[in-house]
Parts: structure tokens; C-alpha cells; sequence
């Protein structure tokens, strides 16, 4: 503001008027706080208006030089003394009151959400046809030097529309982005996608909303990504049901499975714990490729893939949904928030599904899909205090039981094999959080959770039972470094598990105790460029000191422009019997051939180093997004915990890595919105991955080089949706069975073949929709998956040879009522 001296007759009196500059209540707040505090001030009133403050003060005491000196040195100028430049720079960018004479536009951009502001942190702000440009903080503030050659500014985020406004003279100004743009307030010409990445994130992240769940049934994690075509669900054998993913031709377990920032799907529930997170209660799904945040953990190889459930806070009040499908499966899910009081909120998260109908279609004497009866129970609450405070508290259950192998009514025991696996698990969890109301851009918080898993199964005559204890801690401190182009996350985390398990006549147990630190810091320019260095540093009681160092690296020449490289290193205990319950499902003999080094199974530590390129080209044409991208990511197993089906057929072997081991990825995938409600997304996958087997580097066993893919959507004005997938699967190595007698060999490869999925919803209002769908239309299938099925108890029985669907077209139909509050 301009100073004005209004009045210096203080000596005698016990009030005194000064100028002080402040824009804002944060100002107001930090001047009279400020005055408080100057020995001898009584009162203290600043009016933002006329910048005056004015104070009652005790005689003899007060010094208004003093006042004037503690003022100015918490970045505010007086009418007697000036701020010292480099702690105005600290000051919030809605203090800054020098922006007209340094010639600055400062402002705040913000969304509306029905009749509230909220501030848009990340937008694009720059002045047309030039090179100066910031991007907006943390809480949506900007602050850009103005511009002599032009005067129309930009601001643009991605699924916002964009705006251009005219700035005539330095100062503040407010922004509000609209949501979306209205033609005679009801056609819509802009909207967010149903699978987003942002272009102003460095690591590339997909965020799966609940429109892209909706698309297929999506009755657990296993079912959500049927529509993309980045990750590979497969059923890990042909008796147990058991199904496994694959991201950048890598197996289930070197992708960092995490609930909301913790770790979730790892060690026992490594492949059925997909299984225990019901499609329903899922509000988004986000992944990455590659290495990701330190913040997250060390473990993280092949990628990262983190749920988060719907929360007390969520927009449903209630969520009820059935499903049926013609093999038998029947489930149930209801999910229900309500507040509790004005700060405390609740929700209660239920499901159940059952399948008691056998069935076998192609008459091998082994049902087909496994009975199966799960019920699972969650409840969280969440607190919302005063002053940036904020607490979450959860748990749930899981009870599964699961039985398969031979159909009812075979008595003779020689051609009698069965599967059981049941399973109980609890977990619970703790989020603490703080955004210091002092320092907005500076925040505190600490995630603590704990799991018991308790199995029990068997598979043949083969036992194997298991218990896991996990406890997991995690604190992490965020701030910026002078300004928010410059930011640093600091943290410790703590991650203990016990194991004991027992296979066949053999028992295994450890204590495995994780202690680490970890930093990382971002550095950003304007919004073309953005740097991310990570370091960690882990002591495991096992393995001893190691340290996890991460890079991401993003550059943007223009708005529809983006590339970005990432490096890192991931490291990850095998858990080699949860892990390998395929392998269960034979009649090989196992064979571990430990190292004697103390460690778990006797063997070392997986390490890979993953390095990655994508370049993503995004264009807007008439409000519809088209964007099309590249993606390449280099694995390169330094060790390796390698299952190997290739030394006999008659044999199961593991081992730590004698040789090379790597990936190779390579994916291109283009959106499209062809005409309004009319959505195409289309990709293909190319994957060299390879193993040393026996001392010879060879192509990794059931793992296809190929996958394309095509998926449309379309959706009618009148709430008819109609979705379709198809994937076409590439030759999988199949592993070597020379040796077998003829009648138990296999092709060297498998045949590539077609997936056709589809479905059909309606919405009948705003509260009611049914759908109806079919996977594998076309009902390919692979014929007697199950090697010497007519001899179970021989040594050639082997289950594991899948390469292919083992199920035929499946119908199913079911609904969704919702309910949303207010």
C-alpha cells in the first residue's frame, strides 16, 4: 500500500497510529500478533482498508522504534522502516503487497464446486505467445512479472476449461476456472476423462476414477482393469481360481501394491489379496510405472498401484450393489456415510459373495471354477478439526473360504485331488495430519497400520499354512524452501513383519524388521520443467544397510507437449511359497536351493534398477481431448529369486539369479473422443522379457511379447452406456515338457487368440442403473488346461500350464443404487 503518515504523537499519549503494508487476514493476523508481542503494547488493531495500526501501549515501557523494527522484520513495511527483501520473498504469496511496484500480477485461481470456491493447485499460468509462465502453489497463489508485449494472461489445468482475461496493471487478481462450459445450460462440451494423468505431475501417473470401474463389473482389484491395457490379468492356474497381474511383463508381486499411501496387497495376500478389496468400494485407482516416490517405500520395481476406498466424507451416502453372473457367482455390497457430528464422519463398507454351483464343461472330472464364500467388513472414520487438523481411523475383515480340484461322486481315491484354501485377516489403520495454519505451505503427517493374516490350505496332499503380523509406520514433513518452486518432503518409516509358515514337512519363520529415513526434493520451473530427486536409506536385520536412490525428470516445451525420464532402484523380499501357488497345484517335486546365508529361504534380496521414457502429446479440438502417448521402461535384475519350470517337468526348481534377467517395455496408446459421448482408446504392447533358466537366457515362460487392444465407449443423452473391449494376445513361451511322455507334452508356444468383452448400462434416474455384460463373448477357450488330469495323483499332474482362458463365455447382470447426500 502507500504509506501515509497519519499521525507521530505518541509520547505523549498512550495510543499511537502507524502505516503498515498487508493484503490480507493472514497479514492482519501476523501485524497485530507481531505488535502483541513488542514490550510494552497492551492492544493491537490493524484495519486492511486504510493499512493502519493501532496500538494502547503502557508509558515508559514502549518504544516505537521498536514496534516499527519488529514489524518490519516479519516482512512488513512501515511508514518508518522497510522490509528486508529476502524475508518479504518468505511471506505467503497473498502477502506480498509490493506487486505494483515490482510490477507483479499476484493472484489465486480457483474452481467452483456447486456454490464453493476451491483453490486449483498445479494450473498453468503464463502470458500468450511468450516464454514466462509459473504454476500455482499449494494453495492455488500465483505471482508472474507482468508482461510489456502483451496483456492477455492464460490460465489453463488440466479438465478445467481454460481462460484468458485481460491484466491492465500490476496487483492482485482472483481467477475461477469453470468445471465445465454450458450451452443453453445443458449441453455439456467439456469433459474430465474417465482415466486421467496430469501433465504437470513429473511422475506419470493414470488415476482410474469411478466412471472407468463402472465400465466392466469390477467385483474386486482383479476385475478393475479389464479397460486398460497397461496391466495383465491372468488366473495364475487352472483349479484354484487364484489370479495374478502383470505390469511391464513382470509378475504381481514386484508391483507395490499400497491402501491409500500404505502397503496393502504384499506377502501372504501377495496374489489373493486382489481378491479382498470389493470393486465397489474402490473411489479411484492410481498407478505408475516403474520407480516411484521414495515417500511410498524401496519395494516398488515394476510399478506402483494405490486404491483409495470411499471415505466418510464421500459425495454417496449410501452405494448398493448386486451381481449374478451364469457360473454360479452371486455378491452383495453396500457402502453408507453418514456425519456423526459437524467435524466426525463415519462410513460402513460391507460385502459377500458366494458361488456353491460345480461345474465342467469340458469333462476333465475338475470343476471348472472353484465354491467359494467371502464376506468382508469395513468401517472408518474421519475427523475434521479446526486449524488444518485432520485424523482417520479404520479397519477391516476378511473370511474367505475357497474349495476346487475333482467334482463330487469320484470315490476312488487314486483319481481324487482337492484345493482348499481359507483365509481370516484384519487390518487396521491410523492417519494423522496437520497443515500448520502459520505456514500453509508446511505440513506434518503419520500413517500407522497393522495386519494379521491367518491361512490355512492345501493343494493334493500338499499342506501349506501361513501366518503374517505387520506393523507399519510412517512419518512424513512437507514444506517449501524459500518458495514453491522449491519443495522438500522428509520422513522415517518403520516396517516389521513376522512370518510362520509350514509347507508339507517343512517349517519357515522370520522376523523381519525394516527401519528407514528417506528425502526428497522438487525443484520446479515455471511449469516446463520439474525435477524429483529421492534418496532412502533402509536397514533390514537381514540384509543389512541399503540404500534406494529415485529420479524423475519431466519437461513440457508447450502446454500439449510432455516428456519425462525416471531412474531408480527397488528392492523387495520374495515370499516364495505365497508368491507360487501356481506351482502348488502340481505334482513337482520342489526344489530350493538355499545359499546358507541366514536369510529368508536362504536366499539374497531381489534388487532391480528400472529406467523409463514417455513422451505424451495432448491436443484439444473443440473441447474434446485427444492425447496420445509413448511409453518405454528398461527393468534390469541385478538379483533375482527365479522360479524355474524348465529344468523337468517333473520338477519345481528356485534359486537366486546365476546370469541376466531384464525387461524390455514398450507401449504406445492413443484417446480419442470421436463426437460428443463417443470415447475410443486404443494400444498396443510389445514386451521382451528374459531370464537366465539353467544357465541359459531364454524367454521368460507364460508371458506373451504381444498385447493390442481397442475399447469404446459410448454414452446417449438419455443415460444408455455401452462399453466394448477386445485384446488381442500374443504367443506365450510355454515352459520345456521334452521329457514328458507324448501324451503329456506341450506345444514350444501357445496360439495367440481374441478377448471380447462388453456391457450394457442404464441409468433408470439419478439413483438407480442396471447393467448387463459379457467376458470372453467369443468363448475361446484353452482345451484341457490341466496336464494328466486323468491321473491327479501321477507325477506329471500339472495345473499351472495356463496360457489361456479356462473359462467359456460368462453373462452377467446386476445394479447400482446410489444415493447422494444433500
Amino acid at each position: 500500500g502507500i504509506l501515509i503518515i497519519l499521525s507521530s504523537g505518541f509520547t505523549q499519549g498512550q495510543t499511537a497510529t502507524i502505516i503498515v503494508s498487508g493484503e490480507c487476514g493472514m497479514c492482519k493476523d501476523r501485524i497485530e500478533d507481531t505488535a502483541l508481542g513488542t514490550i510494552g503494547v497492551n492492544t493491537a488493531s490493524f484495519e486492511l482498508e486504510t493499512n493502519e495500526l493501532t496500538v494502547t501501549y503502557n508509558n515508559g515501557l514502549f518504544n516505537l522504534d521498536e514496534l516499527h523494527k519488529n514489524i518490519a522484520a516479519v516482512g512488513h513495511d512501515t511508514d518508518k522502516m522497510k522490509a528486508n527483501v529476502s524475508v518479504y520473498n518468505t511471506l505467503p504469496l497473498c502477502c506480498q503487497y509490493r506487486a505494483v511496484e515490482m510490477g507483479e500480477l499476484i493472484g489465486m485461481v480457483f474452481e467452483k464446486e456447486d456454490d464453493d470456491l476451491q483453490s486449483v493447485i498445479g494450473a498453468n499460468v503464463y502470458w500468450l505467445g511468450g516464454n514466462d509462465g509459473t504454476v500455482t502453489g499449494l494453495d492455488g497463489d500465483f505471482k508472474i512479472q507482468m508482461n510489456t508485449s502483451t496483456n492477455k494472461l492464460i490460465i489453463s489445468y488440466v479438465g478445467l476449461q481454460s481462460d484468458t482475461i485481460i491484466i491492465e496493471k500490476a496487483g492482485t487478481v482472483d481467477i475461477i476456472l469453470n468445471n465445465s462450459l454450458l450451452l443453453d445450460a445443458i449441453e455439456v462440451v467439456y469433459k474430465k476423462g474417465a482415466t486421467e494423468f496430469s501433465f504437470l505431475d513429473p511422475i506419470k501417473v493414470k488415476n482410474i476414477s469411478r466412471k472407468e470401474l463402472t465400465k466392466a463389473a469390477c467385483c474386486n482389484l482383479s476385475e478393475s482393469f479389464e479397460t486398460n491395457p497397461s496391466v495383465d490379468v491372468a488366473f495364475t492356474d487352472a483349479v484354484t481360481g487364484t489370479k495374478q497381474i502383470e505390469m511391464l511383463g513382470l509378475a504381481g508381486p514386484y508391483v507395490q501394491i499400497t491402501r491409500e499411501g500404505m502397503p496393502d496387497i504384499r506377502g501372504l495376500s501377495a496374489l489373493d489379496g486382489f481378491t479382498y478389496i470389493p470393486g465397489p468400494w474402490i473411489e479411484s485407482i492410481q498407478m505408475n510405472f516403474g520407480t516411484g516416490s521414495v515417500i511410498n517405500g524401496f519395494e516398488s520395481v515394476a510399478g506402483q498401484i494405490n486404491v483409495e476406498l470411499k471415505k466418510p466424507s464421500d459425495e454417496e451416502k449410501l452405494h448398493i450393489n448386486g451381481y449374478g453372473n451364469l457360473n454360479g457367482r452371486v455378491e452383495a455390497n453396500v457402502v453408507s456415510t453418514f456425519d456423526v457430528t459437524e467435524k466426525l464422519s463415519s462410513a460402513i463398507l460391507l460385502h459377500g459373495n458366494a458361488r456353491t454351483v460345480e461345474t465342467d464343461v469340458n469333462h476333465d472330472n475338475f470343476v471348472d471354477n472353484p465354491t467359494s464364500k467371502s464376506l468382508i467388513v469395513g468401517n472408518r472414520w474421519k475427523y475434521e478439526g479446526n486449524n488444518g487438523h485432520e485424523a482417520q481411523l479404520g479397519f477391516k475383515s476378511t473370511f474367505t473360504g475357497r474349495s476346487s480340484g475333482t467334482v463330487k461322486g469320484i470315490t476312488n481315491e487314486l483319481d481324487q485331488w482337492t484345493a482348499n484354501n481359507d483365509v481370516s485377516r484384519h487390518e487396521i489403520w491410523l492417519k494423522r495430519g496437520v497443515v500448520f495454519e502459520d505456514r500453509p505451505y508446511a505440513s506434518l503427517g503419520f500413517m500407522l497400520s497393522g495386519t494379521l493374516h491367518d491361512l490355512k490350505s492345501n493343494y493334493g496332499k500338499r499342506r501349506y499354512d501361513g501366518t503374517q503380523k505387520m506393523l507399519y509406520a510412517n512419518l512424513i514433513y512437507s514444506t517449501i524452501l524459500g518458495d514453491t518452486n522449491n519443495k522438500m518432503v522428509v520422513g522415517a518409516s518403520f516396517q516389521g513383519e513376522q512370518y510362520d509358515e509350514q509347507f508339507s514337512d517343512l517349517s519357515y519363520a522370520r522376523n523381519e524388521y525394516v527401519p528407514g529415513v528417506f528425502a526428497e526434493y522438487s525443484y520446479s520451473v515455471f511449469e516446463k520443467f520439474d525435477l524429483v530427486l529421492g534418496m532412502r536409506g533402509d536397514y533390514n536385520n537381514y540384509y543389512g544397510f541399503f540404500a534406494t536412490p529415485r529420479l524423475h525428470m519431466r519437461y513440457a516445451p508447450n502446454e500439449n507437449h510432455v516428456f519425462r525420464a525416471i531412474g531408480g532402484r527397488g528392492q523387495r523380499t520374495a515370499n516364495i511359497f505365497a508368491e507360487n501357488v501356481k506351482a502348488m497345484a502340481t505334482n513337482r517335486t520342489w526344489h530350493i536351493t538355499p545359499r546358507e546365508n541366514g536369510n529368508p529361504y536362504g536366499l539374497d534380496a531381489e534388487v532391480a534398477w528400472n529406467t523409463g521414457l514417455n513422451y505424451t502429446y495432448l491436443l484439444d479440438v473443440k473441447g474434446k481431448l485427444q492425447t496420445l502417448s509413448f511409453d518405454y521402461y528398461y527393468t534390469n535384475f541385478t538379483n533375482q529369486v527365479v522360479v524355474d519350470y524348465d529344468q523337468n517337468p517333473k520338477e519345481f526348481h528356485i534359486y537366486n539369479l546365476d546370469g541376466k534377467s531384464y525387461s524390455h517395455s514398450i507401449q504406445s496408446q492413443l484417446d480419442l473422443t470421436l463426437f460428443e459421448g463417443f470415447d475410443v482408446r486404443l494400444a498396443y504392447r510389445y514386451n521382451i522379457v528374459n531370464t537366465t533358466l539353467n544357465n541359459k537366457l531364454q524367454w521368460k515362460p507364460l508371458t506373451s511379447k504381444h498385447r493390442a487392444f481397442v475399447n469404446l465407449a459410448y454414452e446417449t443423452k438419455n443415460k444408455w452406456k455401452f462399453d466394448y473391449t477386445v485384446n488381442l494376445i500374443g504367443p506365450k513361451r510355454l515352459p520345456n515338457t521334452e521329457s514328458s511322455p507324448e501324451a503329456y507334452r506341450l506345444d514350444a508356444e501357445s496360439p495367440s487368440y481374441w478377448m471380447h468383452n462388453a456391457q450394457v448400462s442404464k441409468e433408470i434416474n439419478d439413483k438407480l442403473e442396471f447393467y448387463l455384460g459379457g467376458e470372453n463373448l467369443a468363448n475361446f477357450r484353452q482345451l484341457n488346461p490341466i496336464v494328466s488330469a486323468d491321473n491327479p495323483n501321477g507325477e506329471y499332474f500339472d495345473a499351472s500350464m495356463v496360457w489361456g482362458p479356462i473359462f467359456g463365455r460368462n453373462i452377467y447382470l446386476g445394479f447400482r443404487y446410489i444415493l447422494k447426500k444433500g
